[in-house]
């Protein structure tokens, strides 16, 4: 079962790095638009996705349609999506071609989160704490080796490859599950508080909050992370490689992250985690141009740091959800839609004034460009996990998982 639940997570992750990290590249120099339009075009779809996340929770968690017809419809839609953002050139409107394919890939990816999250708060519920942290850990690892074949493919491939061969991995993905969903296991709330008591747990509304200031550092730097490779580093040609040493280090060290919380707390292990994030950006500060080997170790602990989140943060609103009897669809729905949030503030935020400050993807830019760029993947991140560590050091008894 858990090789089942690694799979569908290394499809998931899968979308995850062309759609977070090569996207804005992407669309800015392959298409020709600019900062400025691809964040009010992410903005948009974050829009959309803050009403409809929390609905495809409440309508998942409906008895009335299997989990797995829900499956299928997000499986053809991300299929088609990513080949029609990867494989098809618009031969006009390419903002509305992109609008277009953007909406059903993250209506699909939104609707496959939510459906597998709220399955894994099903199936670890009689293992208790340990349930959930041993699934969060299997989980996690397959999300980062998902993570790491998208980073090599369309190096390899090209995106046109990338998209054909991720179209048959999420068929593997969806035929492998398709004996695993199920709704034995859910709770006996009634359906319709699904949304309302989970925004009334008081513990809910704390994870939600530490989860949308932990997610903004993570998009910043998502967001930007090859513009400041290719354009302040100058190391365009490794960039691939340190994608991979980044999210090696997630993936091993994910399983590691979930034995220390079953061993000493979530909270304990939460706070070394961010405590690493914090010193892996402060080292990125004083980078410049061609520091293969510092960016590589700053690759390596900011990798081990996500791995951190990774794990522990899903797992304790897992534990949540258990707990206090709340339905996983509606939780999830909630999640997810904090962690969009957090993208929509950088595409609304920090994309157009990177643009003010004068930087141009792919382009040469002056001191005052990558002064801000630098600010906008290191600064920035840095304070925003500060304001994190905090949260993670105030909470309550009854959150922390220990």
């Amino acid at each position: 079962m858990l090789a089942r639940v690694g799979l569908f997570a290394a499809m998931l992750a899968a979308a995850g790095v062309p759609l977070y990290i090569h996207l804005p590249r992407y669309v800015t120099v392959e298409m020709g638009l600019s900062l400025s339009t691809l964040g009010a075009v992410l903005l948009g779809i974050r829009i959309m996705d803050f009403a409809q996340d929390p609905a495809l929770g409440w309508l998942t968690d409906r008895p009335g349609v299997k989990i797995r017809n829900w499956a299928i419809v997000g499986a053809v839609g991300l299929a088609v999506g990513f080949w029609g953002l990867f494989g098809v050139q618009p031969a006009a409107s390419p903002v509305y071609w992109l609008v277009a394919v953007l909406i059903v890939i993250f209506s699909s990816y939104s609707l496959l989160t939510i459906l597998f999250y709220a399955q894994g708060v099903r199936l670890a519920q009689s293992g208790g704490s340990d349930g959930h942290y041993r699934l969060a850990g299997a989980r996690e690892t397959g999300t980062v080796l998902g993570i790491l074949l998208a980073a090599i493919l369309p190096s390899v491939l090209g995106y046109r490859g990338f998209a054909a061969v991720y179209a048959v991995l999420v068929f593997a993905a969806v035929v492998s599950m398709a004996r695993v969903w199920s709704r034995d296991g859910a709770p006996e709330a009634p359906a319709s508080l699904g949304l309302r008591a989970v925004l009334r747990s008081k513990r809910m509304r704390w994870l939600l909050t530490l989860g949308l200031v932990n997610a903004l550092p993570v998009a910043a730097t998502s967001t930007l992370f090859l513009f400041f490779v290719e354009d302040k580093l100058k190391l365009a040609s490794a960039a691939g490689i340190f994608l991979l040493m980044f999210f090696a280090a997630a993936g091993l060290s994910a399983p590691i992250w979930a034995y220390l919380a079953r061993r000493w707390g979530a909270k304990r292990v939460l706070v070394g985690g961010m405590t690493l994030a914090i010193v892996s950006f402060v080292g990125v500060i004083g980078l410049s141009e061609g520091a293969t080997i510092g960016f590589g170790v700053v690759c390596v602990g900011s990798g081990m740091a996500l791995g951190a989140d990774m794990v522990l943060l899903p797992a304790l609103l897992s534990v949540a959800l258990d707990q206090e009897k709340l339905e996983g669809g509606a939780g999830f729905g909630m999640w997810s839609l904090v962690t969009k949030l957090s993208l929509a503030v950088v595409a609304a935020v920090l994309l157009p004034l990177l643009e003010q400050s004068g930087f141009v993807p792919g382009k040469e830019n002056d001191a005052n460009a990558l002064q801000a760029l630098t600010f906008g993947y290191a600064v920035l991140p840095c304070l925003l996990k500060v304001a994190a560590l905090f949260l993670v050091l105030a909470l309550p008894r009854s959150v922390r998982g220990t």
